[in-house]
């Protein structure tokens, strides 16, 4: 059986978990998440002041300094949301490390990985805080970092975020 291609950064007393759909294709070559040359994740944990220095990718593990967490919904494929199918989703899983570990918050990055593991019609979800949570964690829908979703960006739900997490004003 084929292994996790990134490992969970996760650990009881988190203040938020990033949860993404999957690696994407530089990601999983390089070993480290949010690694695509496009993707703003990195420089926005900074911006918005969750990190005091902008990290690199193959710093991820340092998050759990910052009582951040990163997990996927689908673990172990890799490549564009595009190519993922239903069977690709570990849903039960999924929800299974978030209740071992009961962050604060779980804040999805795009919208693609909240549909798959809230079983919520796009046409129902809407950037954000979302009114369901999942483990007693509070649920945020952000705007894709990923560079392919360019389109869709916005920064104000990560501000958001940020206040909630925080409890403070962002940059």
């Amino acid at each position: 059986m084929i292994g996790d291609i990134l490992p969970d950064v996760l650990e009881p007393g988190l203040r938020v978990v990033f949860c993404g759909t999957q690696a994407g294709a530089a990601s999983a070559r390089r070993g480290a998440y949010y690694a695509g040359p496009g993707n703003k994740f990195w420089p926005v944990l900074h911006e918005i002041g969750l990190v005091p220095v902008r990290l690199q990718p193959e710093e991820f593990r340092t998050l759990l300094r910052y009582r951040i967490g990163l997990t996927d919904v689908a673990k172990r494929t890799s490549g564009p949301d595009s190519a993922l199918r239903g069977g690709h989703f570990d849903v039960a899983g999924f929800t299974a490390r978030i209740a071992a570990n009961r962050p604060r918050i779980l804040a999805f990055n795009g919208k693609r990985a909240a549909q798959a593991a809230l079983g919520i019609n796009e046409g129902r979800l809407a950037y954000g805080p979302q009114a369901q949570g999942l483990a007693d964690a509070d649920i945020y829908v952000l705007p894709s970092t990923s560079g392919a979703a360019a389109g869709f960006w916005s920064i104000e739900p990560w501000k958001q975020l940020a206040m909630a997490v925080t409890g403070t004003t962002t940059r």
